[in-house]
C-alpha cells in the first residue's frame, strides 16, 4: 500500500511539473511599444516578427505589441516608409523600439543613441567609421593617402565624435546583457527602489564582464552588495 501511494505521489508531482513547464512556456510573452526615432510618435500597424518562432503580430493604434517569445529571441520590425530593424531581447521589460525613416539622416546625441536597437547601433558605428576615417585610397598611385578634408573637415570631426559616443553605448549594452536585473535579484535581496541605484553605482567594467565566469560574477555582486549596504547604513 505504501509503495502504491509513493508511486501515485511521484506521478502526481511529475504531472504537475510537466504542466507547470508547459504553462510557463505558453505564458512567456514579449511586450513593447514602437516609436518613430526623432519625433517619438507611436507607430501603428508595424509588423513585429519573432525570428525563432516565425510568429507575427502588428502594433495597435498606440504602437503597443504583444508577441509570444522569450529571452534571447530576435524580433524584426517592418513598416512602409521606415528601415527594417531588429531587436535582441535580453531581459524582461517593456521594450521601446524606435524606427528610422528610409534614407533619413539622423542627428546623433546621447538620447538618440540610447534609443537605437543593437542592429541600428552597429550600422551607425560602421557609418561613423567610414565617414571619420582620415585616409582614402589613392586613384593614381595606389595604396592609402592622408585626406586633409577628412582629417580637419567638420563632417569628419563630427563623425569621429559620434563614433566615440556610439562605441561607448555599445560597450554599455554588453555589460547590461550580463549585469541584468534577473541575475542580481537571484543573488542578493534588493527592493525595486534600490536596484537601479545598485546597478548604477556598482556597474562592472566591460573588461571584467568579458572574462568573468558565472562564479566570478556571483562573487562580484555579493561583494558589491556588502559595500552598497554599508554605504546605505552610513548615510
Amino acid at each position: 500500500m505504501k509503495v502504491t501511494l509513493s508511486i501515485c505521489f511521484k506521478s502526481i508531482i511529475l504531472c504537475m511539473g510537466i504542466l507547470f513547464v508547459s504553462l510557463s512556456g505558453y505564458a512567456q510573452q514579449i511586450k513593447g511599444i514602437v516609436h518613430e526615432l526623432e519625433s517619438s510618435q507611436r507607430l501603428k500597424d508595424v509588423t513585429v516578427k519573432n525570428l525563432r518562432t516565425q510568429q507575427e503580430t502588428r502594433t495597435d493604434a498606440d504602437g503597443n505589441f504583444v508577441i509570444e517569445g522569450k529571452i534571447n529571441d530576435f524580433l524584426t520590425f517592418t513598416q512602409i516608409g521606415y528601415e527594417i530593424d531588429t531587436a535582441f531581447i535580453y531581459e524582461e521589460a517593456i521594450h521601446r523600439i524606435y524606427l528610422v525613416r528610409d534614407e533619413k539622416t539622423i542627428m546623433i546625441d546621447e538620447v538618440i543613441v540610447s534609443r537605437l536597437t543593437d542592429s541600428r547601433l552597429a550600422l551607425e558605428i560602421q557609418k561613423a567609421k567610414n565617414e571619420g576615417q582620415v585616409t582614402d585610397a589613392s586613384q593614381t598611385r595606389g595604396g592609402l593617402r592622408l585626406s586633409p578634408s577628412r582629417l580637419f573637415g567638420r563632417e569628419g570631426k563630427l563623425a569621429r565624435k559620434n563614433l566615440d559616443l556610439l562605441l561607448h553605448e555599445q560597450q554599455e549594452r554588453k555589460v547590461d546583457r550580463v549585469f541584468t536585473k534577473q541575475l542580481i535579484t537571484s543573488i542578493i535581496p534588493l527592493s525595486d527602489t534600490e536596484l537601479p541605484l545598485f546597478k548604477e553605482q556598482y556597474r562592472p567594467a566591460l573588461e571584467f564582464v568579458e572574462t568573468a565566469s558565472p562564479e566570478d560574477m556571483r562573487l562580484y555582486i555579493m561583494d558589491a552588495y556588502s559595500k552598497f549596504k554599508n554605504n546605505t547604513n552610513n548615510k
